[in-house]
């Protein structure tokens, strides 16, 4: 049975068909092979679905949206372009900085990719080659879903079960997710010195700071007020979110004016469409959880994980290469609802900290959405600067060996990834 919807799944995604419906033909035909009713898919979709957490995923979604329409990007460039001031490479670093920025409002790479893409692109190619412009814009977006907050994170703490808080995975993406955007700044310096690109921006000046830090100031509120407030238990993740949604109207309705009410269908409709998206996963995923669990699935993966290695390191080894072909030829919130059931209990059963695996789950497929042939991010890029995938894709490689320099680095020291959660009492 299992095998059935293997092997189903693996044949109509080939054929092209969108993921979701994918995995829902899977598990109908798991069904059929099954003795089990047929009536119980709709009641288990439903059930699946049922869930107050998820409703930060739209919300946040939306917040992002929102605060890319209110025109905040040109401050948030502002802002970082105060700190970097001129040096070699400093748009590009600025491009990263903005990019953190910008994490910390949306949590969605895709989201990042498309704002940093039209803001940024016409200041970088001015600079810099069409490769390395694209290249650092890419890198940049995919530090949406590790600097919290996260809808990816999210999605994950949902299918994880009560092991895994939203707002300790939260925590457990901040330092990695302060590293990498470091590491990212160092090596655009690198690669521009390197290349003898021109010195870019304005030399620093503490005037400068003050002015774009007070200009700044009510945006960068937002993702402390929110951020702070879940990891405070002040509010859930979704009280969060619908606080980050007010925020985000405040803002572009009375201090930067510049967002419309005929802004709110499109924002709120691509909400809507990337949300039904995900849920739709999520309701026909839950059958195939449910006949893999019937199937005993779970218990000879187990088995069979215990037979190759009991070394907790290897195991997260083995699932870094599972996810690293996994994340380069299947969607992430795929990968997230069908493999996180699996994969989680392993975890605990080899003693890893549920919030260490969570952060290396995940992190793993983000670094997935960077890396050809499915590259969701490299996609969008692509289309918006309607610069080849090819060419993005040699000049972003720096950059993916440098996320997997890092996510060995929390493999072999996991205190980068435990130490601020459990400081916060996670």
């Amino acid at each position: 049975m299992s095998g059935l919807m293997t092997w189903g799944f693996v044949l109509f995604a080939l054929l092209g068909m969108p993921l979701s419906f994918a995995i829902g033909m899977a598990a109908l035909g798991g069904l059929a092979a099954s003795d089990i009713d047929f009536n119980m898919l709709p009641s288990r979709m439903v059930a699946s679905l049922d869930s107050f957490p998820l409703l930060s995923i739209p919300l946040f979604m939306a917040a992002g949206e929102l605060m890319i329409k209110a025109g905040l990007m040109e401050q948030m460039i502002a802002f970082a372009n105060a700190f970097i001031g001129r040096v070699r490479g400093g748009l590009a670093q600025v491009a990263m900085l903005a990019g953190a920025i910008l994490s910390a409002v949306s949590g969605s790479a895709v989201s990042d990719a498309s704002a940093l893409a039209s803001t940024m692109h016409p200041s970088l190619k001015k600079n810099y080659d069409e490769r390395f412009s694209t290249a650092v814009i890419a890198a940049s977006a995919n530090l949406g879903p590790i600097i919290p907050p996260s809808g990816a994170m999210i999605v994950y703490a949902f299918m994880a079960g009560p092991s895994v808080s939203v707002g300790g995975l939260f925590m457990a993406g901040t330092i990695p997710g302060i590293l990498l955007t470091a590491i990212f700044m160092f090596q655009c310096w690198y690669i521009a010195k390197k290349r003898n690109y021109p010195l870019t921006g304005e030399p620093v000046s503490v005037k400068n700071i003050v002015v774009q830090t007070r200009r700044s100031f009510i945006t960068l509120l937002m993702p402390i007020v929110c951020i702070g407030g879940i990891v405070g238990g002040v509010f859930t993740a979704t009280e969060g979110a619908g606080i980050g949604v007010v925020f985000a109207l405040c803002i572009g309705f009375f201090v930067t004016r510049t967002l419309k009410m005929k802004d709110l269908p499109e924002v709120f409709v691509r909400a809507a469409l990337m949300t039904a998206v995900v849920g739709a996963m999520i309701a026909f995923a839950s059958t195939v959880t449910f006949l893999m669990t019937v199937d005993m699935v779970p218990q000879q993966l187990s088995a069979w994980m215990k037979s190759v290695t009991t070394d907790p390191l290897m195991f997260n080894l083995l699932v870094a290469v599972v996810l690293l072909l996994v994340g380069t030829a299947m969607e992430s919130n795929a990968a997230y609802i069908m493999l996180v059931p699996l994969l989680h209990p392993l975890a605990l059963q080899y003693g890893i900290d549920p919030l260490l695996f969570g952060f290396l789950f995940v992190y793993n497929l983000v670094i997935g959405m960077l890396t050809p042939p499915v590259g969701v991010v490299l996609f969008v890029v692509s289309g918006v600067t309607k610069v080849k995938m090819g060419e993005i894709t040699w000049a972003v490689l720096p950059f993916i060996a440098s996320q997997y320099a890092l996510l060995l680095a929390c493999m072999l020291y996991p205190p980068i990834v435990t130490w601020l959660p459990k400081a916060m009492g996670y």
